[in-house]
């Protein structure tokens, strides 16, 4: 599975006027309709198995609409001009900036789905249960719902029957926000990163209000859970997903979702999955000693962050050994299938810019590690396979490494890989074809899809600064894989122990290999102990297929 994470706004936008604070006249915006079924097929080319679609929902932002019926937002409780996607105003609603007709956003919505699946892809949306935007306000609810926070009551901080927490008779100052305020709220309530007075901090959520599952925060016990009977917010959101997965979609990518009880999760993925038993669940949770809590209430996925990717982005930047792979992927070992693992995504800073490796190349084997060393999925953030670097200054977010998620922006590189293609550098081109390569082993090879895995690190250990060794095997087909994380080729060789030969049933021999990834020749001589050679290039690695 090859999850491919789409920033909707910023895909498909060809205006390169790119003015910082710019607004959507001066700096456009992508649109569902750019994601055609040409797209679409060059996306489903690099193996691509499911694509997520990030900020669909309508979320505040401080473009006006009120033409078309959507209410205006305060800009001073909006980040950006764009606003941030999971400062969500309508659960039920598709962001306007995203279509090209704005009162048949849904419909277009629908066809991005029909064109997706038809492509032969999947189809993955955003779900933020934690918070929700200042001003929120369901305008395309079905009929009989009512809203978050319609039927609080706002003299109690908490209770189960409110969607909200309140600080009782504090209005809401963002004193240590804004210079001067106009937006007004009374009583205040809680930001969605549980900050539970009335004073919320420039570096808090201050634009999200926290929704209520029944966790009483301020009790004096601290965090009591009260979930019976069932809070009415876990209705409401239960709902939502219904909604969306009757839409057609195939799964959600749960934002934050160590922030709402486990006890909710069980709740809701298994009314959705009993309707929609298809419907994967994807969680935000970074927190490894809950990653099973949640696993066992229904996620499918969840992401590798504080291990994985942290380990692998330190290995690249040269703040750990390869041999520090081991420690992540055994840590896991037992929930294996359920972590996704990345290396870029919108929070996360890009790794061709200043404030990660500098240029793409350098990830390279760590694209190959993440793809190749077990059957779990994978996740591409478009612009990664481009060496998108993430250096512009677009407004609210800064020059930060990130592709903004809070502004108006396009991306070149993007726009080269997918859409206007004759302009793709060679550079680009290069990486695509390479990023594309690994993903299709990890796709179409059977080693790679279904087969064993055997880490070859405990008796390498000359190899255990900056490159890394293991084997697949599935039936007759046996893949050697050595990723290099030096600026510098190697000539080397990796032992393969008695104990993987017999494992997993490897002959001895001489034997015949290709190197799937240069479609180079070799004559490997297996043996039990002894050591095969390979030669890797810098910030590379091969892939040696073996008929056995």
């Amino acid at each position: 599975m090859i999850v491919y994470q789409i920033f909707t706004r910023l895909f498909g936008n060809r205006n390169t006027t790119r003015k910082e604070w710019g607004s959507v006249a001066e700096n456009g915006s992508g649109k569902m309709n750019d994601i055609d079924a040409q797209v679409l097929k060059r996306i489903k080319a690099m193996g691509v198995t499911h694509v997520w679609f990030t900020g669909v929902l309508r979320h505040a932002s401080q473009t006006d609409y009120t033409a078309y019926g959507i209410p205006a937002q305060n800009a001073e409780v909006v980040k950006g001009r764009a606003g941030s996607p999971y400062a969500i105003t309508d659960y039920y609603d598709i962001d306007p900036d995203l279509a090209v007709d704005v009162d048949k956003r849904m419909q277009e919505w629908e066809s991005l789905i029909a064109r997706t699946h038809k492509a032969g892809m999947k189809v993955i949306m955003d779900f933020v249960p934690n918070h929700v935007a200042r001003q929120y306000h369901s305008v395309c609810k079905p009929k009989g719902v009512r809203d978050f926070g319609e039927d609080d009551d706002v003299n109690m901080h908490f209770s189960t029957r409110n969607n909200f927490y309140y600080c009782w008779g504090q209005p809401l100052d963002l004193g240590d926000v804004i210079d001067s305020q106009t937006y007004y709220e009374a009583p205040a309530r809680a930001t969605g990163n549980d900050h539970f007075d009335n004073r919320p901090g420039r570096n808090d959520w201050y634009e999200t209000v926290k929704l209520n599952y029944g966790v009483d925060y301020c009790d004096a016990g601290g965090r009591s859970e009260h979930f019976d009977p069932i809070p009415d917010t876990w209705n409401k959101m239960t709902d939502i997903l219904m909604y969306w997965a009757g839409k057609g979609v195939d799964g959600f990518r749960c934002d934050m979702a160590e922030m709402v009880p486990a006890a909710f999760w069980a709740y809701a993925t298994k009314v959705v999955k009993t309707a929609y038993p298809h419907i994967i669940f994807i969680g935000e949770v970074y927190n490894p000693s809950l990653y099973r809590t949640y696993i066992r209430a229904g996620f499918d996925l969840l992401y590798d962050k504080v291990g994985m990717y942290d380990s692998l982005r330190d290995i690249v930047c040269g703040r750990r050994w390869a041999s520090d792979i081991t420690t992540q992927w055994q840590q896991t070992d037992d929930i294996r299938d359920h972590m996704l693992y990345f290396l870029e995504n919108h929070d996360e800073q890009r790794i061709a810019s200043d404030f990660f490796a500098g240029e793409p190349w350098a990830a390279y084997p760590a694209h190959i590690v993440s793809c190749l060393l077990h059957t779990n999925p994978y996740m591409l953030y478009a612009g990664q396979e481009l060496g998108e670097r993430g250096m512009d200054k677009e407004g609210f977010s800064g020059r930060d490494g990130r592709s903004t998620i809070f502004d108006y922006w396009s991306m070149d590189s993007v726009n080269h890989g997918y859409f206007d293609i004759r302009k793709k550098t060679p550079s680009e081109r290069k990486l695509m074809d390479a990023y594309k390569r690994v993903m299709l082993i990890a796709e179409k090879e059977k080693a790679a899809s279904r087969g064993l895995t055997f880490d070859l690190m405990y008796v390498n250990g000359h190899l255990a600064q900056s490159q890394y060794a293991f084997l697949r095997k599935k039936d007759d087909e046996l893949l050697l894989v050595v990723a290099n994380f030096a600026a510098e080729a190697i000539d080397t060789g990796v032992i393969i122990p008695s104990h993987a030969f017999e494992y997993m049933s490897i002959a001895e021999g001489d034997v015949d290999a290709v190197d799937l990834l240069s479609d180079g020749k070799a004559k490997l001589h297996l043996a039990v102990n002894e050591a095969v050679n390979v030669a890797v290039p810098a910030h590379g690695g091969v892939v040696y297929k073996i008929k056995q």
